[in-house]
């Protein structure tokens, strides 16, 4: 096995549309809610502190934090729209007891005791406008006939950003003005941009996996969203619950799964809960799906490929719901048309449960996981619920060499991932002998999430990178371990927080299914970031169709002596590199966003072609780019008659395609391939966008 020991590290125009959120918890008061149940799943009430004992990691703690939370089920009187409801300017006046939180004054920690703590969380960027609307009635419809004295119910929104819109209230007439206040169709123009998968019924060509990165970050802004939401609620102790109205999560192509567990983790912290709601309800579909679907192409609708495709693809839109609400101790709602089940399932969940707080014994802030375990003093019998730790605080300035090594290396084995530092990654493959593929790893990391000391007349730092790769089988099949020292100059430190930090990097690896975790740290700070993600290397020489490696679209082209630390100087593996031609390197766009003052650069390889009796390949391609069933652009046909002398059996495409022609949107680029020859021919598809 061999892998490029170091990397090529850019430093280049973009827009990566990702937010850099910080929070500080202090750890040492660790305050956890614990429910009691008898042997026949009754509440226990009436338990006092004596009662409980505290352990963390074996040593036993002394409990400072006790309460007990009883809650009524009891529904308040239907609301009555006979009678004038207040004006604002009259509640401000003659606030009732429990009136809206104002969110510059002070919280009154009494004010939440015995309180039930429910927010509404409507995600515009999921949902169509019926949709929304749908989740909008349901929730009024809630507050009106089955909201109880004991609910606080606060409203947040997540269209282009993440929003508290109203804080927790039992104000019903406020509750109602809000919702209805609500913008329906706000962000809903989001809502397809996830779903652009091959069509799984599509036979007229062969498709290869959508690698776009534009759509990652729809499907990973919303799960950021939910981690906002949960930092936003840890300054409640207090059991939450958090209804999240959506119309599911995609899986688009490479997913970060780090980002489905940070955002698990912060909620597990912040004790929030979970409960998804599905807002569009009981689904049943035509065979070629409805009126907002395009119509299947090939055999698909005969064979019932599409239709299964299509099932699959709802069923997994349905899958992050699930695991959010099954790993925070929530429960989803799906296949449902009365969405106000969700919310009571909610209410019924939260009813009776003890607050126990207690300050560690342990004071070192190492970042590590605690282990706790909550007993009871007297009844062996009794069915406790809560959660079995937590991670310690750290303090990264602190830290030694040796601290800072086992850093990285816990963080990829605690299952603890860390989403501090935003970071974008694409996986690709190019076959470089009959059995053994290069896995080129392209890492973008936003420069405005990146401090700097100053250092003379530059701007310095460190980044550390380490990644590994498993097989099916969970063995350690490659890694990549890098730190890169970053020096930038006055003119690149002034745009520094509109570009990025690009690390390029790969290892060789034979066909097979493949898990690959990576991390990014942040050398001043200690900010880290963590992508995990699932890649498959095809048998290429399996097969009849045609046989195509991954597609680069790209909008540079780097002279390789202008990378950091670039492969070591290996001139060998530069010379085998598949982007590396004539001393310049192609650098993937990850996230497939461009501007009309750019060139496109598209690269791609295909593998063993057809040859005639004087052994010459006759192979053609184009580049097409399409708008919805507009065709906007086709390049002019390259034909290769020749194979690449480096590396034998391989056809190497590349187009320049200039961008300033082209109106700012969403396009599909479809590249063309035919093999007269052997008749075969593979139309890959990549999605991508164009900014002014």
């Amino acid at each position: 096995m061999s892998f490029l020991k170091r990397a090529f590290f850019f430093l280049a125009a973009s827009l990566l549309l990702a937010q850099d959120a910080t929070f500080i918890v202090d750890t040492k008061l660790v305050v956890i809610n614990v429910t009691v149940k008898d042997k026949a799943g009754r509440p226990i009430t009436g338990l006092k502190k004596e009662d409980f004992q505290v352990i963390e990691d074996g040593v036993p703690q002394n409990i400072t934090v006790f309460d007990r939370q009883e809650l009524s089920t009891e529904p308040l009187a239907p609301l009555s729209f006979t009678q004038r409801n207040q004006t604002i300017e009259e509640r401000t006046a003659a606030p009732p007891p429990g009136a809206a939180v104002n969110t510059q004054a002070p919280r009154d920690p009494k004010r939440f005791q015995d309180r039930r703590l429910i927010g509404l969380f409507f995600d515009m960027t999921s949902m169509q406008p019926l949709e929304q609307a749908r989740a909008q009635e349901a929730a009024i419809k809630w507050v009106q006939t089955q909201m109880t004295a004991a609910d606080l119910t606060g409203v947040m929104t997540f269209g282009s950003k993440f929003r508290m819109v109203l804080e927790f209230t039992d104000d019903r007439d406020l509750l109602i003005k809000t919702l209805r206040g609500l913008t329906l169709g706000d962000s809903s123009d989001l809502q397809g941009m996830a779903a652009t998968a091959a069509d799984e019924g599509d036979d007229s060509g062969s498709f290869v996996a959508d690698q776009t990165e534009f759509n990652i970050f729809n499907t990973d802004r919303k799960l950021t969203a939910l981690e906002d939401a949960a930092r936003k609620l840890s300054i409640y102790p207090e059991k939450k619950a958090l209804i999240y109205f959506s119309s599911g999560v995609e899986k688009t192509g490479i997913e970060n799964q780090s980002q489905l567990k940070a955002t698990v983790n912060a909620a597990v912290r912040s004790n929030v809960s979970f409960y998804p709601v599905d807002a569009r309800g009981l689904v049943a579909e035509a065979p070629g799906g409805n009126a907002s679907v395009a119509s299947p192409r090939g055999t698909g609708i005969l064979t019932g490929t599409s239709q299964n495709g299509r099932r699959a693809s709802f069923n997994d839109s349905q899958e992050t719901l699930s695991t959010l609400a099954a790993d925070t101790g929530g429960k989803a709602l799906l296949d449902s048309n009365d969405l106000t089940l969700g919310i009571r399932q909610a209410q019924e969940d939260i009813r009776s449960y003890y607050i126990v707080g207690y300050y560690s014994a342990n004071t070192a802030t190492d970042g590590k996981y605690r282990r706790v375990q909550i007993k009871l003093a007297s009844n062996n019998q009794a069915k406790l619920d809560y959660r079995k730790g937590y991670y310690a605080s750290k303090t990264f300035a602190k830290f030694t060499s040796a601290d800072k090594e086992r850093q990285l290396e816990e963080a990829l084995t605690l299952g603890d991932p860390v989403s501090e530092l935003p970071l974008a990654l694409e996986v690709d493959y190019f076959r470089v002998a009959k059995d053994r593929y290069f896995i080129p790893i392209s890492v973008k990391v936003p420069g405005s999430a990146i401090g700097f000391s100053k250092k003379g007349s530059n701007e310095t730092n460190q980044l550390d990178f380490i990644g590994q790769v498993r097989d099916s089988s969970g063995r350690l099949a490659g890694g990549v371990r890098d730190q890169i020292a970053v020096k930038l100059n006055e003119a690149n430190a002034a745009q520094v927080d509109r570009r990025y930090m690009q690390y390029d990097s790969g290892l060789t690896l034979g066909p097979g299914n493949y898990s690959l975790t990576f991390l990014a740290r942040e050398g001043l700070t200690g900010k880290m970031g963590t992508f995990e993600t699932k890649f498959a290397v095809p048998d290429l020489n399996s097969g009849k169709s045609l046989r195509v490696s991954s597609v680069i679209l790209s909008s540079q082209r780097e002279a390789v002596s202008a990378a950091v630390g670039a492969a070591d100087n290996n001139k060998k593996l530069l010379t085998n590199h598949p982007l590396v031609q004539d001393g310049r390197k192609v650098v993937p766009s990850i996230t497939r966003v461009f501007r009309t003052d750019q060139t496109l650069y598209v690269y791609f390889e295909v593998y063993d072609p057809s040859l005639d009796d004087q052994k010459v390949p006759n192979v053609y391609a184009a580049i097409e780019l399409l708008q919805g069933a507009r065709k906007v652009y086709t390049s002019r046909p390259v034909r290769v008659d020749k194979l690449a002398t480096s590396r034998p059996g391989v056809a190497p495409f590349s187009f320049q395609i200039p961008l300033n022609r082209l109106q700012p949107g969403e396009y599909i680029s479809q590249v063309d391939v035919i093999d007269e020859l052997g008749q075969k021919f593979a139309f890959p598809r990549s999605s991508l966008v164009i900014l002014p």
